[in-house]
């Protein structure tokens, strides 16, 4: 018995491992390319020694002004996420310790609203905007991309308090804590592993954005997934190279994000899948 369960672990790793392999040789093999020299990076049969160069890079985010487009980016990606999830934390809060039927029907509004796609809503939020003529600024494309992620925040930071007694609550309030008291001072710390996951996805939704954010802005206030799309689909070789350079600086900031938040994601997500 322990040689078959040994013999079904290590295929169980195995699997793993190759499946691991597969799913990063595309980033891998980005990131080598971005190193390259056009001629080298797509030469056939392909050149798996060729120099190193840095110039993809330098171009990119001096001479081409990258960082304003990365400046865009962390102005629209902070404030989706600051004001998705305070408005998330209270919405959740309030909707796990109501027993009414009204938040019931509430969250089923608000899952349908977030189900539509971003397509459908673009047309009516571009006329829209540009007739008042704020369509060109960062706090309307923040407003959209808050108005389309808050339905998912509330639904996910909800199933977090539900899993948390309310003798939590009732303790706060008999030791003279108010209502809001007891919530940021007892239950958002034990929270908090939960918050730190919603706030990951949240951010993943400002910081990838490409649909609004390459049609609600214009160029100088246009976040890095737009301006890479834009230099891919250029026909020049250079752009191309920019665009596979900044593939890989837009990848960076995630796998930092990843590695020094993992213990309360992990910590997170079993908070949310365990009930009780």
């Amino acid at each position: 018995m322990k040689k078959n369960s040994l013999g079904i672990q290590t295929l169980i790793y195995g699997g793993l491992f190759v499946w691991l392999m597969l799913a990063s040789l595309p980033i891998v093999w980005t990131a080598i390319i971005s190193l390259r020299q056009y001629v080298d990076a797509f030469s056939i049969p392909v050149k798996w020694l060729a120099p190193i160069t840095f110039e993809n890079y330098t171009t990119l985010w001096i001479d081409k002004a990258f960082y304003k487009n990365f400046l865009n980016t962390s102005i629209v990606t902070f404030g989706t996420v600051s004001i998705s999830l305070t408005v998330g934390c209270l919405a959740g809060y309030a909707l796990s310790r109501y027993r009414g039927s009204l938040g019931f029907w509430l969250l089923i509004i608000a899952l349908i609203f977030r189900s539509l796609p971003h397509s459908t809503l673009l047309p009516s939020f571009y006329v829209m905007f540009d007739a008042i003529g704020i369509r060109n600024e960062y706090f309307t494309l923040i407003m959209v991309l808050v108005a389309i992620n808050q339905p998912f925040t509330i639904w996910m930071l909800r199933s977090f308090f539900v899993n948390i007694p309310n003798e939590l609550d009732e303790a706060a309030l008999v030791d003279g804590c108010s209502r809001f008291q007891a919530f940021r001072r007892v239950i958002i710390p034990v929270m908090w592993p939960g918050v730190i996951t919603t706030g990951l996805f949240s951010f993943l939704l400002a910081y990838n954005d490409f649909l609004l954010s390459s049609s609600l802005v214009n160029a100088d206030k246009m976040t890095m997934p737009a301006a890479i799309a834009n230099a891919i689909n250029a026909e020049s070789e250079a752009f191309l190279m920019q665009g596979v350079a900044g593939a890989v600086s837009i990848t960076i900031p995630l796998v930092i994000l990843v590695i020094i938040f993992q213990k309360q994601i992990v910590s997170g997500l079993t908070q949310g899948a365990v009930k009780g």
